[in-house]
Formats: C-alpha cells, sequence, structure tokens
C-alpha cells in the first residue's frame, strides 16, 4: 500500500484534479467525511489528510510514502530524509515582507539595523534578515498576521502573499518579496530506495499530469 500524506485547503482543492488525471481519485468527499484515511480508485494508493505542518515529518519518518507540500513549509522544516522530484505548480503564492504604508521600510533595513518581525516562518525569515545584516527581534505568531504592524506589536511581517487584497485591505504594502512559493511532491528518499516499482511510476504519472495541466493552462 503506497500512502499519500495531504492537507485540507488549498493544496488538497489544486491536487485532485492532479490526482484524478493520474488515475487516482478519492471514495469519498473528504469535504463531507470525518475520516482521516481515504481509500482511492487504485486499491494500492491511500490518502491520509495531515495539518499542512505535518506532512513533511509523515514522510521524513514513514507514516506516508509521499505527501504535497508546499515550499514555505519545506523551507522551514528542518528535517532530512526527503526528496523533492516534482513541482506540482499549484497552490502558487510568494512569501513576503509587509508593514504600514507609513512605515519606512528602506532606512529600518539598513545593514546593523534592529526591527521586529512578527511570523509563523521563523526560520526563513531570520535567514533572510540574517543574509541582508539586519538583526531582528522574531515574534513568532500563528494567525491574524495583519494586525501585529497596525498594533505596534511588530514593524513588519513575513507572510505568504497571493493577490495582496488582504494586505491592502488592513492598510499594509508588500515591501519585499523573500521567495515565490508553490507546492512540492516530496518522498521518503528510504521507501523509493525499497520500492522504487511502486513509487516511480506514480511519480511519472504525476509529472505528466503537472505538464498536461500547464500546457492547458497557456493554451489560448
Amino acid at each position: 500500500m503506497i500512502t499519500l500524506a495531504l492537507s485540507k485547503g488549498r493544496i488538497l482543492d489544486d491536487c485532485l484534479p492532479l490526482l484524478k488525471a493520474a488515475g487516482i481519485e478519492l471514495e469519498e468527499d473528504p469535504e463531507t467525511s470525518r475520516k482521516l484515511i481515504f481509500a482511492t480508485t487504485r486499491p494500492d494508493v491511500r490518502v491520509v489528510l495531515v495539518r499542512a505542518s505535518d506532512v513533511p515529518t509523515y514522510v521524513q519518518y514513514g507514516g506516508a510514502d509521499l505527501g504535497v507540500a508546499g515550499k514555505d513549509v519545506l523551507l522551514e522544516h528542518s528535517g532530512g530524509g526527503l526528496y523533492q522530484p516534482l513541482d506540482l505548480k499549484i497552490a502558487r503564492c510568494r512569501m513576503s515582507v509587509a508593514t504600514r504604508a507609513d512605515f519606512d521600510y528602506a532606512s529600518a533595513v539598513k545593514q546593523g539595523s534592529r526591527i521586529r518581525v512578527a511570523t509563523k516562518y521563523t526560520g526563513l525569515a531570520r535567514q533572510h534578515f540574517a543574509d541582508k545584516g539586519v538583526h531582528v527581534d522574531l515574534i513568532k505568531l500563528y494567525g491574524s498576521m495583519e494586525l501585529a504592524p497596525l498594533t505596534g506589536l511588530a514593524d513588519a511581517i513575513v507572510d505568504l502573499v497571493s493577490s495582496g487584497s488582504t494586505l491592502r485591505a488592513n492598510g499594509l504594502v508588500e515591501v519585499e518579496r523573500i521567495v515565490e512559493i508553490s507546492s512540492r511532491l516530496i518522498v521518503n528518499q528510504a521507501a523509493l530506495k525499497l520500492r522504487r516499482d511502486e513509487i516511480r511510476p506514480l511519480i511519472d504519472a504525476l509529472e505528466r499530469a503537472v505538464e498536461f495541466a500547464e500546457t492547458q493552462r497557456v493554451a489560448p
């Protein structure tokens, strides 16, 4: 049995059409079922639903053979043992720095300066500002990130940005892009070595599905 770890939300929504194109469909609707493990139309493949931040851990330690995780989660994940064979090119967004519109970010991040940054991506944020020679006091938050600059809790936030409408609605501006984000297929390295004949065809099928989806996206 091949176990694929997914997370509910945008990744699941975007991943289901790719899985279908690869010949795999869930036998129940994950939006209406309370189950966490789902059989599929392929008897040798099952899907488990976990928190997005837990997907790399499940794959790393063998709770799942494969998984789909955003690049943001993978950059923040400190563990090894993961192979990333495929960019699925779904759930696209970007990791950015945002501040109040009246905050002088350029002056605040001069070499050797110090600012307060709120984020749940502390590892990524720390590395980004260290590369710029800026000292940061990191404040870890898990939600409502936009409130931090508005209440004076932080000078800036580091968070995922898609359209930017939430930032604008709260009087914030995107002042720096850190990295483009999309979701990647990840595989347990040991599983791929030991069960290559089972897992490799699934990777290849998903790759073909991604290539087809991209041709449809750019077609006139």
